[in-house]
């Protein structure tokens, strides 16, 4: 069967792989769409540190069962709409025993350190798979990332009493504003691009900063009395939104950098100080799944308005060529597999 894989960085190939047989505990996927992330992203520039090239792509995707090993339970059935989780666990390194495998040491995720789903079959252990028999196969596809989302703001214990910075606003930094507005939280969102800033009203956001035209700390400092933000969110991977982070928030506040920072950041660390900052790294998610499908389904925020483009699986090389030289234009690209 045909694969989209990254050969080195900037070098995409349409490869042939053998179609996978599922074992007695695990489902057989026909993979139907297949969303691009930011690592993806990065992996193409040779830019993303966790990448091992040569690498099948993919780790945002839906798909359908069309077959199942005599182990799985009956509540995943043939034909069922799935989603699935890209990552792996060990099980016993300090992270699995805290109850935490999101940041297994030893996680490999697919289409980053092991094969991923852009391809045509993807065997899945079951308890690796969600099902919704509402959705439809590219909303499953936008679980993923909105669960990393997700996942951030709960690591900033994000609360109705929280008024949260969340900067950037792809399709992670819309999963912690929905997420945050749902808790009942006041949230902030700063982008550069003003699309992406509607999206964020659309999703949630209160009030909105393009960093371009207005400083985003005097912003923060006007709409909270001069105390800063309670919870910011990183959401960019930038050196200087790693540092504003910590400038927005207030004493005892919560810092969450979600984003991978290309290039090293320096900080004042006093200020971590007098603030009495928490200040946490959110990975992957952790346990969030069936949550962000009850949030899709709900359908009270327009998500499929997030996918700005599809590309048939032919085209996966194009996409990543047009998204690396526009990316402002992109929120989220999918690659429909049987197309």
């Amino acid at each position: 069967m045909k694969a989209v894989r990254l050969s080195a960085p900037r070098q995409v190939e349409i490869a042939d792989v053998p179609v996978p047989q599922p074992g007695p505990d695990q489902v057989l996927v026909e993979v139907r769409y297949v969303g691009m992330c930011g690592s993806d992203l990065n992996a193409y520039r040779g830019t993303f540190p966790l990448m091992r090239y040569p690498r099948v792509l993919g780790h945002e995707a839906s798909g359908i069962v069309v077959a199942r090993g005599a182990a799985v339970p009956d509540r995943i059935a043939e034909g069922a709409r799935v989603m699935f989780s890209p990552y792996s666990e060990c099980g016993i390194c300090p992270s699995c025993r805290a109850g935490r495998p999101n940041c297994c040491q030893f996680n490999e995720t697919m289409g980053l350190q092991r094969d991923g789903a852009l391809t045509r079959m993807v065997a899945m252990h079951y308890s690796k798979v969600f099902t919704s028999d509402t959705l439809t196969l590219q909303e499953l596809a936008l679980t993923e990332p909105l669960s990393v989302g997700y996942h951030a703001a709960n690591r900033g214990r994000i609360s109705e009493a929280d008024t949260v910075l969340v900067m950037g606003c792809g399709v992670v930094g819309i999963g912690v504003i929905a997420a945050a507005a749902r808790k009942g939280a006041t949230v902030i969102a700063s982008d550069i691009d003003d699309g992406k800033l509607a999206d964020a009203q659309r999703f949630g956001a209160r009030h909105i900063v393009n960093s371009t035209h207005k400083d985003v700390l005097d912003t923060v400092r006007e709409l909270t009395g001069g105390d800063g933000v309670s919870v910011a969110v990183e959401a960019v991977g930038l050196p200087q939104t790693f540092r504003l982070a910590v400038d927005a928030v207030a004493y005892a506040g919560r810092v969450v950098y979600v984003g991978y920072a290309k290039h090293d950041v320096s900080y004042d660390t006093a200020l971590f100080v007098r603030k009495e900052l928490d200040i946490c790294g959110a990975r992957n998610a952790l346990r969030v799944f069936p949550s962000v499908i009850k949030m899709l389904e709900e359908r009270e925020r327009p998500f499929p308005d997030l996918i700005t483009r599809v590309y048939p699986f032919a085209e996966s090389g194009e996409a990543l060529r047009a998204w690396d030289a526009d990316p402002v234009r992109f929120t989220k690209v999918m690659i429909d597999v049987t197309a």
